[in-house]
């Protein structure tokens, strides 16, 4: 197993800065980089938790939400048995995908040159391409999320990208093709993460689709060409698709050592969108009612995912600061009038949140192997009208009343909020469940 001695640029230093101690460094970017959220934490994060909680050969990693799998990949890139939950179709078939280091290099990449060749020899006998989207699909997308003739370069692409595996049965690279394809996909779009999503006013009309898919398979190939040893050696790693607060459908009893995790936090960041154009090209989303199905198995984070029989609430009707928050956010929003659905939403989102959070831990404790460390990143939020969340010491206090031990709380780095000018911490809440 690879060693877990850290440089001192690993560790957790506040002399980096904010956005240093967050940023993916060059040494990482293989498999991480196939794909990953914009504010996805660090791989050097996991690392050093992992030495941190003095992780051994015998030790079973849990990412309860796995996002693009950045602790899982870490987990099995150092040779820890690793294992995720994800709800989100499409980060859960991104964390798949990089979790998956059996396809021979020079096949993959030989296979997509094939497929890129006949791609643009398509394209330059039919200039005027026709695959489109169902009209249920677009409707699924923001207003010109991806221009038309990009659009229908990537779906044509992707036809051929079906047609091969269909035709090979290769079910082995058939995925990292797809994976690729929601990258360039990405790169042909005209949406723009800062951090927020939204859509660029200068929309590319064309962009090189194929040149780009050929080199993300390219890096691709290159990675699990460097890292073939270690698919040799590496323990098992997995992830479910599922939800958070159910991990009880997917983990064994008593199967876990140590939770390196990152929840989302309660603001009006709606994960669903970050993924929402690859979600929709490959399949995941096809329309408004598939979309409110993923949105069920999320914790409640924005007041666009809550619903009417939501009841994850009724876990912290004994918390008066959970309850205090709520009642200030519904007062700012009345004494600025704010008469919209959504901003009549932000208290009960809060409330949601955090009742979901402790269902999730509740839920877990089975889970969890006697002096099992967990570690939750989490962050101080303010997006509901300004109204102050201490989202870090709510949770350790809802972990304690569930009989977890509180280990300390880091503070992994500040950020400035950029409605309000403030920096809000981004923390690490450390717990140890006694069994």
């Amino acid at each position: 197993m690879t060693s877990l001695r850290l440089s001192d640029s690993d560790l957790l230093n506040l002399e980096l800065s904010r956005k240093a101690r967050n940023q993916l460094s060059h040494k990482d970017r293989a498999i991480h980089n196939w794909y990953r959220f914009v504010l996805s934490f660090p791989p050097h994060l996991v690392r050093y938790y992992l030495q941190r909680f003095q992780a051994t050969a015998k030790t079973v990693v849990l990412d309860p939400f796995a996002g693009t799998g950045t602790t899982v990949v870490e987990a099995k890139k150092l040779g820890f048995s690793a294992v995720g939950i994800e709800a989100n179709p499409m980060a859960h078939f991104a964390c798949s995908v990089k979790l998956d280091w059996a396809p021979r290099p020079e096949h993959l990449y030989q296979t997509a040159e094939n497929i890129a060749n006949a791609t643009r020899a398509e394209i330059a006998l039919l200039p005027h391409l026709s695959p489109t989207l169902s009209p249920d699909a677009a409707a699924l997308l923001f207003k010109n999320a991806i221009s038309p003739r990009p659009l229908k370069k990537i779906l044509t692409l992707l036809g051929h990208i079906d047609r091969v595996c269909d035709r090979t049965a290769s079910d082995l690279v058939w995925p990292h093709y797809r994976l690729a394809l929601a990258n360039s996909a990405l790169y042909a779009s005209n949406l723009r993460f800062a951090p927020e999503v939204s859509v660029a006013r200068k929309h590319k009309a064309d962009a090189q689709v194929v040149d780009h898919w050929l080199d993300q398979m390219k890096a691709i190939a290159d990675d699990l060409h460097s890292l073939n040893h270690l698919s040799l050696i590496s323990q098992p790693a997995v992830v479910h698709l599922g939800d958070a607060r159910q991990p009880q459908h997917h983990l064994a009893p008593n199967s876990v050592d140590l939770v390196i995790t990152s929840p989302p936090y309660p603001n009006e960041k709606d994960y669903t969108r970050t993924t929402r154009l690859e979600s929709v090209l490959l399949g995941f989303l096809e329309n408004k009612a598939g979309l409110q199905a993923v949105k069920h198995d999320l914790v409640r984070s924005n007041s666009r995912s809550v619903y009417r029989d939501d009841d994850d609430d009724r876990w912290i009707q004994n918390y008066p600061q959970i309850l205090e928050i709520a009642n200030t956010i519904n007062q700012r929003r009345e004494e600025l009038g704010k008469t919209s659905g959504f901003s009549r939403l932000y208290a009960r989102a809060t409330t949601l949140y955090f009742g979901g959070m402790a269902r999730h831990l509740a839920n877990l404790r089975s889970r969890l192997r006697p002096n099992a460390q967990l570690a939750y990143v989490v962050g101080e939020q303010a997006s509901y009208l300004r109204v102050h969340i201490p989202t870090g010491s709510l949770l350790a206090q809802i972990a304690q009343d569930l009989g977890y031990e509180l280990i300390d709380i880091d503070l992994f780095r500040t950020r400035r909020a950029s409605k309000t000018e403030v920096d809000l911490r981004e923390e690490v809440v450390l717990l140890r469940w006694p069994g």
